[in-house]
């Protein structure tokens, strides 16, 4: 609706179909209004109420869980003290092969347990060997390509 200077009125909100030209089709549609999508929850939000719970951590306080860890432990020792006897009667034979023995004396003498394939250069082989690498860089810096000289 416009007022008298063709400006719209305050309050109808551009309202411009009257009647039965409500219930046209094409207009209904414009004045349902989609309703706005709800609002996305922040992380924060999510895990506000992640706890303890979530992650199993207070399993231990539920009696149940306590007695079946006490039955299933009863049994793991009854099987370990069974292989154990059969083990001290003899009635186990071992496949495995036997272990290398270990030589402890030479373990604990000061020969040093393994001998290097690769000289290990002196402090001055090193430093002989810097000087060379620091003149070439000053040569190819300074003169041109060190490689000619």
């Amino acid at each position: 609706m416009l007022d008298e200077e063709g400006k719209e009125v305050l309050g109808n909100r551009g309202y411009k179909y009257f009647g039965a030209a409500k219930d046209l089709p094409g207009v209904r549609e414009l004045f349902e209004q989609e309703p706005p999508p709800p609002p996305r929850k922040t992380r924060a939000e999510l895990m506000k109420d992640v706890d303890a719970d979530y992650y199993g951590y207070r399993d231990d306080n539920d009696g149940n869980l306590v007695q079946l860890e006490r039955e299933e432990e009863k049994e793991a020792i009854l099987e370990v003290v069974q292989e154990w006897k059969k083990g001290k009667q003899g009635d186990i034979t071992d496949n495995l092969e036997p272990e290398e023995e270990i030589d402890f004396e030479s373990l604990l003498s000061d020969k040093p347990l393994y001998t290097a394939h690769v000289d290990v250069p002196s402090q001055e082989d090193i430093k002989e060997a810097l000087l060379q690498k620091r003149k070439k860089e000053l040569l190819s810096k300074y003169v041109g390509d060190a490689e000619e000289l």
